[in-house]
């Protein structure tokens, strides 16, 4: 079956094709969907992934610090609760939300202000322990926040402290990888908050991104494929 034909078989029945179907969630499963190909989400989601230069490091991540010819700065240190990494000369830094990179760049200007002449500091990830979610797009506090307990898409909109005028409430994208593999399932913020649709789960790994005129183009062609139904699609 051809991605035009898989698209089709999600509508609900009589609906024209290329318009979201509204059939209630237990009505499609993600095995009745056919996996859909759409470029330039991996933007989207490349802060939550571990091994990409973009992963937003979170607690209870593990960091290898290495600086050049000075081995008794260099150590491997685990990220606190409170997102901080603890370190000789410079004390306490701020780690969760930012990239290695951003943290390379941090500890070589503060070794290079008082201690060290042109420092050269390394650091990556060592392991992957944080249980995190990734809020983008059009909420006013856009981040990486823990998962703590059961949470729903609601709640995490509500951590965020909420979407702004700029959102787009029927298309929040919601993107998951399960063992190595890639989905995504489309939802209607305004249906959640009024009671006519279930307020999702969210899982560990998760990138919320709430549609803005910055994510459109990245998210438009994955839009006009993807129904709202709550059920998560396989994206090749």
């Amino acid at each position: 079956m051809n991605e035009q034909g898989g698209i089709e078989a999600a509508l609900a029945p009589g609906a024209k094709t290329g318009e979201p179907a509204r059939a209630p969630a237990s009505a499609i499963t993600t095995a009745s969907l056919q996996p859909v190909r759409v470029d330039g989400t991996e933007m989207l989601t490349a802060v939550a992934t571990p091994g990409n230069s973009a992963y937003k490091i979170g607690p209870q991540d593990v960091l290898e610090v290495s600086v050049f010819k000075v081995p008794e700065l260099s150590r491997s240190i685990q990220v606190a609760d409170a997102g901080t990494i603890n370190l000789p000369l410079v004390g306490e830094v701020q780690a969760a939300g930012k990239t290695a990179r951003d943290i390379e760049q941090d500890l070589t200007k503060r070794l290079g202000e008082k201690y060290l002449q042109s420092p050269q500091v390394t650091v990556f990830v060592k392991e992957y322990n944080s249980r995190r979610v990734t809020v983008e797009g059009a909420v006013k506090r856009p981040g990486v926040y823990p998962i703590r307990g059961k949470t729903t898409l609601l709640q995490f909109i509500s951590i965020a402290e909420g979407v702004t005028e700029a959102s787009d409430n029927d298309n929040i994208v919601v993107f998951r990888t399960t063992d190595g593999k890639r989905s995504a399932a489309r939802f209607d913020l305004d249906e959640i908050r009024e009671g006519r649709a279930a307020d999702p789960e969210i899982t560990d790994g998760d990138v919320i991104v709430i549609n803005t005129s910055a994510t459109k183009a990245a998210l438009q062609n994955l839009l006009r494929v993807l129904p709202t139904t709550a059920a998560f699609v396989p994206l090749l």
